[in-house]
């Protein structure tokens, strides 16, 4: 038994569903199923029943099923163990200035003689894509869908806000209503922080307020081309709170209501440095020192992470 092919087989065992199953580990539907056969043909035995319905754990699926876990946490304490904690820690902040690269910068100062290295999102992949790849041990992102193999722990609830051309009608205002971007087609595949878990949250954000995106595009990453993309689209960009300046465009919250984006921080389970608990600490004097995991009465939040506050 390879370890990947068992840990796919892990978690459709655990979701009944290779939708939700290949969303959580990041990976093509039909990809997860075909990896799921090949462990069935290498045991010699069926370990799903599926239909068009359902799918169902056949006996041998429940006994795999119920040695899985262990047997892939065993492999990754193992694996850990031979390696041994590494002197300096990577982190994904995602983008300069924003939430994470708060914490991190909070961290250092925090632990002046512990060595990070930041790295940021190179493309539009989860955060947990990075982290389950091997290329960070720390990322920020959003937790409603995670691998498995890791933990994670809520950051900040940050405030929605939109990025408009310096000479947009809208820019007069201190804080634009949501319901005022109907007409406007904003664009949320723009900025360091976009991602599918963004995007999943933008558009639930915009369709509850009945408002039509810009047509999909590329994701438009750096200050530059933000700002190109700004000036010739002349479209409303949703963006974040912490959203360094962009030339030829303001920010500006949104309110009516405080749309928020949930931010969370995700290591690897098992993972055992200096470094990490520096993190800790950085979140813990932030959210404490700055209210960020305060939910303002009325505010949005996008699903499931507002039902598990509920």
């Amino acid at each position: 038994m390879e370890i990947r092919l068992l840990r796919r087989f892990a978690a459709v065992a655990d979701e009944l569903h290779f939708r939700r199953a290949a969303d959580r580990l990041f990976i093509a539907q039909q990809a997860l199923s075909r990896d799921v056969r090949r462990l069935e043909d290498r045991l010699g035995v069926r370990l799903l029943d599926r239909t068009t319905r359902r799918v169902s754990l056949t006996p041998a699926g429940e006994l795999l099923s119920s040695r899985a876990r262990e047997i892939l946490a065993l492999y990754d304490a193992t694996v850990l163990d031979l390696r041994g904690p590494a002197p300096s820690l990577t982190v994904d902040v995602v983008g300069t200035g924003l939430t994470p690269a708060l914490v991190l910068e909070a961290a250092r100062r925090g632990a002046p003689g512990q060595e990070f290295f930041a790295r940021f999102h190179t493309g539009p992949e989860p955060a947990a894509a990075h982290l389950a790849a091997g290329h960070v041990e720390v990322a920020f992102g959003r937790g409603h869908t995670l691998p498995d193999g890791v933990r994670h722990r809520p950051v900040r609830y940050e405030p929605i806000s939109v990025l408009l051309p310096e000479r947009h009608p809208l820019a007069r205002l201190a804080a634009v209503p949501l319901e005022s971007l109907r007409g406007t087609g904003p664009c949320a595949r723009a900025g360091e922080h976009g991602s599918p878990d963004w995007e999943h949250a933008a558009l639930q954000l915009l369709e509850r307020f009945d408002i039509d995106p810009l047509a999909a595009h590329p994701h438009v990453q750096g200050t530059d081309e933000l700002a190109r993309h700004i000036r010739e689209r002349a479209a409303p960009v949703l963006t974040v709170s912490t959203r360094p300046a962009v030339p030829g465009a303001v920010l500006r919250p949104l309110v009516d209501p405080v749309p928020l984006f949930p931010w969370v921080m995700i290591w690897r389970t098992g993972l055992g440095h200096p470094g990490l608990d520096a993190l800790h600490r950085a979140v813990d004097e932030l959210t404490a020192a700055h209210g960020w995991l305060a939910v303002p009465a009325g505010a949005w939040l996008p699903e499931p992470e507002r039902s598990r506050l509920a």
